[in-house]
Formats: structure tokens, C-alpha cells, sequence
């Protein structure tokens, strides 16, 4: 248990709790809980799920991350439950801004930042020279970012307008038939309408809103983050629906036969 001993002290710590304290919280001896953490005695699997529980963190992060190593960005994000192993990926704690107010941020990702994105979405040093604002009508307990794309896959989306998605933790909960932001290995960010087949198949299948493109597949391995979308901004009008124009007017044209014939009923 390389990390477990020094995070639970961290963790203790910095919540300002002295080792009779945490040990009574726990139910657990005082002398017990010192023998955990100056690594004289090694804790059963109860005692790990009563820590666990405890922190609000997954037992693989407090045995195998160093939490001392983590920034305050980082650690708050594992405060707040953002802590989600998938089997075969690593922990992903997710990089953010804050504002004075000690208030995270909407951090906007460019088309001309997206290729340093997807290299650079794990390093704070990149992440903090992002323009960054707020949205008064989003909630400050969620965590959002905004992304331009770029293309016609997603029409009647325009090009280049700005899609703001918000973190989704834990992957299983994506749902299918909806719009996400999802940041992958190999083709950096794309937009588009997911099906979630990660429980049986270990995937997602990628839907555009533009029929021309096919749909396709990725494996959880290929992706990094994911964002569920919320909105859109543009400084274009969607084109006019053409094909339903026609439709329309069929439609009017059988409500005037309709009132013509109870006019004649009528008389």
C-alpha cells in the first residue's frame, strides 16, 4: 500500500482532524488508526472501505495516488466525488481555473487551442492560460467548459460556434441518443450524438446530425474526457428546414378543403 499511510495523515490533516478525532469517527481505536499511519500495522478490507467512505474517495486512489502531489484544483475536484476508475485507465482528476472568488471557471477552448487540448488537458500550466468566464444561469456546483467546433458533421449546428458541455464523471452514467463533447486519444475534440455501450461491449458509438457522415466506434481506451452538452452559441442562424416547407403547406391546404366542406354542412 505505497501511498495509503501518508494520504490518510494528508487527508486528516487537512481537514483539521487530530488522530482521536478521526478515530472516533471511524470507530476505531486511537492507537489502531497511529499503526496506519506510521506504517506499523496494514489495514483489512473493512477498515479500507470505512476510510474510503469516510473521505468520499475510492480506495484504489488513497492506496496507489499521492495525494500530497496533487494540486488544490485536483484535490478539491476528488472532494467533490470527481474520482472514477474505469478498469483499464488511470485516475482521472480533471484540471481546472479558479476566479478570486474561489469559484471555478468556464474555461474556453479555441479552434486554434484544440490541438494543444488534446495534449495538454491533464497539465494546469496550460489549462490556466485558457480564456476563461462565467455563465450566470449554470450552476457553480458543476464543473463546464467550452469548446468551438469546427465542420458540417453536426448540422444544423453552424461551424465554429461554441458548445459548452458539463465534466461527466463517471462514464457509465452517459446516456445514450444524447449530444456529448468527448475528447479522444487520437482525433482530439468531437461533438456528436453518443450510444453508450461501454458496460457490454467496452465503446462508445459516435452519431453525427449530418446524415452524409457514417457513424463509428471508439473504445473507453481512446477516451480522455467526456462533456455532456448543455448549449450552444453561434453568431449564425440555422438554415431553414427545406424539406418540411412542403409539408406545411399540404398541411394548410387540407385545413382550408376541411373548413370549406363543414361551411357547406352548415348551410
Amino acid at each position: 500500500m505505497t501511498y495509503f499511510s501518508n494520504n490518510i495523515k494528508f487527508l486528516r490533516k487537512r481537514r483539521g482532524r487530530t488522530q482521536d478525532d478521526l478515530a472516533f469517527a471511524l470507530n476505531m481505536k486511537r492507537s489502531t488508526l497511529s499503526g496506519y499511519e506510521n506504517q506499523v500495522a496494514q489495514p483489512g478490507i473493512e477498515a479500507l472501505v470505512a476510510f474510503s467512505r469516510h473521505f468520499n474517495i475510492a480506495i484504489d486512489t488513497l492506496v496507489k495516488i499521492d495525494l500530497a502531489a496533487l494540486s488544490e484544483s485536483q484535490l478539491r475536484q476528488l472532494e467533490r466525488g470527481f474520482d472514477v476508475y474505469i478498469q483499464g485507465s488511470e485516475l482521472r482528476v480533471l484540471t481546472t481555473t479558479i476566479d478570486s472568488n474561489n469559484t471555478e471557471n468556464i474555461e474556453l477552448v479555441e479552434e486554434k487551442a484544440k490541438a494543444g487540448y488534446t495534449t495538454g488537458f491533464a497539465d494546469p500550466e496550460y489549462i490556466k492560460v485558457l480564456p476563461a468566464f462565467h455563465l450566470p444561469f449554470l450552476s457553480n456546483n458543476k464543473k463546464y467548459r467550452s469548446f468551438q467546433i469546427s465542420g458540417d458533421s453536426m448540422l444544423p449546428i453552424p461551424d465554429k460556434s461554441y458548445v459548452t458541455g458539463e465534466y461527466v464523471v463517471d462514464w457509465n452514467f452517459i446516456r445514450s441518443h444524447q449530444p456529448y463533447i468527448i475528447l479522444t486519444r487520437d482525433e482530439g475534440i468531437v461533438f456528436k450524438i453518443v450510444e453508450n455501450k461501454l458496460k457490454d461491449e467496452g465503446l462508445l458509438t459516435l452519431h453525427s446530425l449530418n446524415t452524409l457522415y457514417e457513424p463509428y466506434d471508439i473504445g473507453a481506451g481512446e477516451i480522455r474526457e467526456v462533456w455532456k452538452f448543455i448549449h450552444y452559441i453561434s453568431s449564425e442562424m440555422p438554415e431553414p428546414n427545406r424539406e418540411r416547407d412542403p409539408l406545411t403547406e399540404t398541411v394548410r391546404q387540407l385545413q382550408r378543403e376541411v373548413q370549406a366542406i363543414q361551411m357547406k354542412l352548415n348551410l
